[in-house]
């Protein structure tokens, strides 16, 4: 068993908010059974009180968690993946994901996800939550994602994140031709529906991207995505929200939109672009160590870089 002893303010911003939910927020290394059985269990207090898992907090109070945990989980099985290392020291990994890869093992996928992956290359980090994790990015999503190396970094930049103190910086091409950047503050929440899915919810999580124009195309646009928060498939939601789907996300609205009398090679790479078109190029926090300011940033991956090629040759065929 491993020992676990945390403590967390909980940020002004999450007044209002569930006890669970905003444990959730704060402590993303550990699934949502775990932190509500901790919380009835008194493992989990607030300001020294054991309260319920709906109790809501006002912001400001003092969050402790005290537990022990398996040492080692089914998912804590090393695997020797071809990982992309941009940068890494005793406190941090930062790595450029590659489309395709799962970030944590779960359903359908226990094995071959990118913490399999840094349990190979870091051994060491068997003994933290979900080897050194303190965010995620969609499988079919590509970029910079950042790793803690030691218990101390992963509590700090966990809190970082809670506190919108790391900037996150994304590139998307998106069905339709947009006219100005605009700031989307929209909630999101589970849909209803379809249980794989977020939407737009009344009753969500509060959620903001600032979206901003690099290059209009005749019938696509490539778009700047800046996260002031980060809900799951956020972008996603929000792009498809204001009519401008991701380009191949047919999830969330993608209708493999064609320019008219685009070439049969434009029309091609449209149609069988196999994931969305949104890729993380950017990510800049306080290293949690050193307190220096740092920033990394991943190179467009090709697939995206054809597609933007592709719709820069029509941009010219169609005048």
């Amino acid at each position: 068993m491993s020992s676990i002893n945390i403590e967390l303010i909980v940020p002004p911003h999450c007044a209002g908010e569930r006890l669970d939910r905003v444990a959730a927020l704060l402590l993303p290394d550990f699934s949502r059974a775990e932190l509500a059985r901790w919380i009835t269990a008194g493992e989990l207090t607030v300001d020294g009180r054991v309260v319920k898992p709906r109790n809501k907090v006002s912001g400001g109070e003092h969050l402790i968690l005290v537990a022990q945990r398996s040492l080692r989980e089914a998912w804590q099985e090393p695997q020797a993946l071809m990982l992309n290392v941009i940068y890494e020291d005793e406190d941090i990994l930062v790595i450029n994901k590659p489309a395709g890869l799962v970030v944590h093992p779960g359903a359908g996928n226990p094995s071959g996800t990118l913490v399999n992956g840094l349990l190979h290359h870091r051994p060491d980090l068997t003994r933290l939550p979900r080897a050194g994790g303190v965010h995620r990015l969609d499988k079919e999503t590509s970029g910079v994602m950042v790793v803690a190396g030691s218990e101390i970094a992963q509590l700090r930049l966990t809190r970082m994140i809670a506190a919108r103190k790391v900037r996150r910086e994304y590139v998307c091409l998106c069905e339709g031709r947009m006219v100005a950047g605009q700031t989307i503050d929209r909630a999101i929440g589970r849909d209803p529906h379809v249980r794989t899915r977020q939407a737009i919810r009344e009753e969500g999580k509060h959620a903001v991207t600032v979206v901003r124009i690099r290059k209009r195309y005749r019938a696509h646009t490539l778009v700047d995505a800046h996260l002031e928060t980060g809900r799951t498939h956020q972008i996603r939601v929000h792009m498809q929200s204001i009519g401008y789907p991701l380009v191949g996300d047919r999830r969330y609205g993608a209708r493999g939109k064609v320019p008219k009398g685009a070439s049969s090679a434009l029309v091609s790479t449209l149609h069988g672009f196999p994931r969305q078109a949104l890729h993380a190029w950017q990510l800049a926090f306080t290293h949690p160590a050193s307190g220096m300011e740092v920033s990394f940033e991943a190179p467009w991956p090709k697939d995206i870089i054809g597609l933007a090629s592709a719709l820069d040759a029509d941009l010219v065929e169609g005048g």
